[in-house]
């Protein structure tokens, strides 16, 4: 397949802007392509390609062995787009899902109408972070894990249990004997069955952690994201204690600093590597905009040609 795009720099680091140069089909680039591309690059913002819901569900799925979801969004235009929808507030830096062990490699977002004002999306590369992290903070990160533990209703994680296995049992049908199968044997997670149905997880990661390309570390978690339609989680060190404020403080300060825009127009489609770039959202000054999620995971075929050396970035 031939590739047919113009890559530019976006943003002061290593973000790229993909434009057409012939053919405006997303179907004219090579996934293989597109993939080492992210690689080197974290995100990926594509302009100017025909990107309505149709092109952007064949183009996740071009990329993908398997798309999962935020349960207590809906879907919109098939089983890929879920629509935007968290308020408008600004929201936190934060990875898809990355407070649970079910967070995915890769997410998209397709912005069908950009906002007049307000409401960017924001992205902020773990790498970068991590680089210019203290001594102090590396020595204490590089070795100390974190944990994040909530409560999640029943509707919600039986709707996620029945989408990651494909439906294979109506959401009513679905038992703790799922989610359990469902973690397997993840040692870095506990579950625990409440009275009323609900759930409560633990879940113990690195707050700075290897990506999905390679065994670089990458500050990249979701220690400071948003919890607009959950419970908040409790967020400690993985031995109960609580992070010290002078790291938290520190990092805020890091991230805020790095953290670089997407400056939405009609029809962008963006691509971010989940397990080192974050993203937020500035606060939403104008709310006649219309933006679409989706959430998956790499295809390993597309991994493994990156990995080997076989894709031309």
């Amino acid at each position: 397949m031939t590739t047919i795009a113009d890559v530019r720099p976006y943003g002061a680091a290593t973000g790229r802007l993909v434009l057409p140069a012939g053919d405006a089909s997303l179907r004219a680039l090579d996934p293989a392509w597109v993939t080492g591309l992210l690689a080197d690059a974290g995100f990926l913002l594509f302009r100017g390609f025909h990107t309505d819901l149709e092109e952007f569900t064949s183009f996740v799925k071009a990329h993908s062995s398997r798309i999962t979801l935020d349960p207590a969004r809906s879907f919109h235009g098939g089983e890929v787009a879920q629509k935007v929808d968290a308020g408008t507030g600004a929201v936190g830096l934060h990875l898809e899902n990355g407070n649970s062990p079910f967070g995915p490699d890769l997410t998209w977002f397709l912005c069908e109408k950009a906002a007049a004002s307000g409401s960017r999306t924001t992205v902020c590369d773990g790498y970068r972070v991590w680089d210019a992290a203290s001594d102090t903070a590396r020595a204490v990160f590089g070795i100390k894990d974190i944990m994040y533990s909530r409560r999640v209703e029943e509707p919600k994680w039986k709707a996620f249990v029945c989408h990651q296995t494909e439906g294979r049992k109506d959401p009513g049908d679905i038992t703790f004997a799922d989610m359990k199968e469902l973690v397997g044997n993840n040692v870095s997670t506990t579950l625990q069955l409440n009275d009323d149905g609900s759930l409560h997880y633990a879940y113990r990661t690195g707050a700075a952690r290897a990506t999905l390309f390679g065994s670089r570390l990458a500050w990249a978690n979701s220690i400071f994201g948003p919890s607009y339609n959950y419970e908040t989680p409790h967020i400690t060190f993985a031995d109960g204690t609580d992070i010290p404020e002078e790291l938290l403080a520190e990092f805020r300060r890091l991230t805020s600093e790095l953290t670089e825009e997407l400056d939405w127009q009609d029809g962008d489609l963006a691509l971010i590597d989940n397990t080192r770039v974050m993203h937020g959202r500035r606060e939403i000054l104008d709310t006649d905009r219309t933006i679409y999620n989706a959430q998956s995971y790499l295809d390993p075929a597309l991994l493994t040609a990156v990995r080997n050396g076989k894709v031309q970035r």
